[in-house]
């Protein structure tokens, strides 16, 4: 007997398909498709790759914007058994060809638009709205159908996943279809998905956490989904009144713009029943304010990073009491410690660094094997993430181990000095950075960004307020002011990139 024990990434969609064939599986701009359809459309993308010359484990990269088209071509690789690498659509130069290259993708699926920023030497291949397009052969000649994945290649790679390369070049983590299946599954049991809900999915579909713990756990539900090109606020408040949107997945900085956009206030948001927040730190202030505004709305705290599928630990709405600064407790999956710098672990309310066993996990960094020995070491995998677990197993993130500050001879958390300023009313936004000092050896540095209504709010000020919430050597000893801060498009703020701007300052 063969595969009988299948279990892939488009297996998730097929059985769906086979389940509920009717039910609208996806909706972008004007274009629906029902789970049948869909199912039939990848299949026949995925043939069309394997005429194009593509086989079993040649990488194909995607670099395109939000669209049933980038899924269709993720399933599509899936079914044909390649290795889909997502590639984050506003890179450019050396960024965009360095992940190219380094993955060895023999074709890009691109959107037209974006096809002139691909080095010349690239073999690419349109996505959608331009001849020859991929999306064009998702309707094939009637009756076709194509098996290409084989009986199980469960532990074939799917993806290539890359990392946000805040702190260092980005790294391939290889995520096979055993892992991923692993973490729809975590995704589904800790975040209450229902096949009832209707999602909208609005953060870029080259990142894990849109893609890994929502969308395709959706699927494999068989859920409305509706993708829209960006989280625009007037675009979400007109679903969730239309009654076409009930949750909504976003990071702390998208949060941060809708509580801030006046609609927010005074459109009728009470459909929305479901938030989900996570790829960054939510400052308690913001999750408070708002919690008040909606106080029926069920939070979700999701932690976790690329390595892991994305998802690892879920701090659940009836959770938050008393633990808003939690990410939670550890996902179907996964099992987490916290170890010290020897690997041994530490008791409950010791600070250390979060380490991993769990079938989610990826098989290690695509052709960097010292970065995968360093990552896996002591038979763990090793987040880099600074935090502290309590007796009854909640882990509360301190900082990334990277982004703590040795201040003094010191070691201060970025996080506790960022949350102390955004209880000021004019900070909307703000980053704890350490720059190098003669004598703190790294001075604690708030880069913020002010609030419009608040505007005038000084360096002084800011500085009197975090000694108020904090002991001193704890408050920033500079505050620097920016219009906007630098981030990824999964929300991330790049403290490297402030850190080299303002390190010679």
């Amino acid at each position: 007997m063969t595969g009988v024990r299948s279990n892939t990434v488009d297996d998730v969609l097929g059985r769906s398909a086979r389940r509920v064939p009717g039910r609208v599986a996806l909706r972008y701009g004007e274009r629906v498709w029902t789970y049948r359809e869909l199912d039939d459309a990848v299949t026949h993308a995925a043939a069309h790759l394997h005429r194009e010359g593509l086989r079993n484990g040649a990488r194909v990269g995607a670099y395109g914007h939000n669209s049933d088209a980038y899924v269709i071509g993720f399933l599509a690789c899936a079914r044909a058994g390649l290795v889909h690498v997502p590639i984050n659509h506003n890179l450019e130069g050396e960024d965009l060809a360095y992940i190219i290259e380094q993955s060895g993708s023999s074709v890009v699926l691109v959107d037209p638009h974006l096809r002139h920023r691909l080095p010349d030497a690239v073999r690419a291949m349109p996505l959608r709205d331009a001849a020859g397009s991929l999306l064009e052969h998702t309707q094939g000649r009637e009756g076709e159908a194509v098996f290409l994945l084989g009986p199980d290649h469960s532990g074939d790679l799917a993806q290539l996943l890359y990392t946000s390369g805040t702190t260092a070049l980005p790294k391939g983590a290889m995520m096979t279809h055993r892992a991923l299946v692993h973490e729809y599954v975590s995704a589904i049991t800790a975040l209450d998905l229902r096949e009832t809900d209707k999602p909208v999915h609005a953060l870029p579909l080259y990142h894990s956490a849109q893609m890994h713990v929502f969308l395709l756990p959706y699927l494999a539900i068989g859920a409305e989904n509706t993708i829209i090109d960006a989280p625009d606020a007037e675009r979400i408040f007109d679903l969730v009144e239309a009654g076409q949107a009930d949750s909504l997945f976003a990071p702390p900085t998208v949060w941060i713009g809708l509580s801030q956009h006046p609609g927010f206030a005074t459109r009728d948001l009470g459909g929305l029943r479901k938030a989900y927040y996570g790829a960054s730190i939510m400052p308690v202030p913001v999750l408070e304010r708002l919690r008040e505004r909606l106080p029926s709305l069920a939070f979700y705290n999701c932690f976790g990073q690329s390595e892991i599928g994305p998802l690892a630990t879920v701090l659940g709405p009836d959770e938050h009491e008393g633990r808003m600064d939690s990410c939670g407790r550890p996902v179907l999956f996964v099992e987490a410690r916290i170890v010290d710098e020897r690997g041994l672990e530490v008791p409950d309310g010791t600070q250390g660094e979060v380490v991993y066993h769990s079938p989610q996990l990826c098989e290690g960094y695509w052709d960097k094997p010292e970065e995968t020995k360093e990552a896996f070491r002591d038979g763990w995998f090793h987040s880099g993430d600074l935090a502290v677990r309590d007796a009854d197993g909640y882990f509360t993130v301190v900082d990334r181990v990277k982004d703590v500050i040795n201040s003094g001879g010191v070691l201060v958390a970025s996080r506790q000095v960022e949350d102390a300023l955004y209880t000021h009313e004019g900070v909307a936004e703000t980053a704890v950075i350490g720059l190098p000092d003669e004598r703190w050896i790294e001075a604690v540095t708030a880069v913020v960004v002010r609030k419009g209504e608040r505007g005038e709010v000084t360096e002084a000020e800011l500085i009197a307020h975090a000694r108020e919430k904090l002991a001193h050597f704890k408050a920033p000893k500079r505050v620097l002011f920016v219009d906007e801060l630098p981030r990824n498009a999964s929300g991330k703020i790049l403290k490297r990139e402030l850190r080299d701007r303002f390190s010679a300052s």
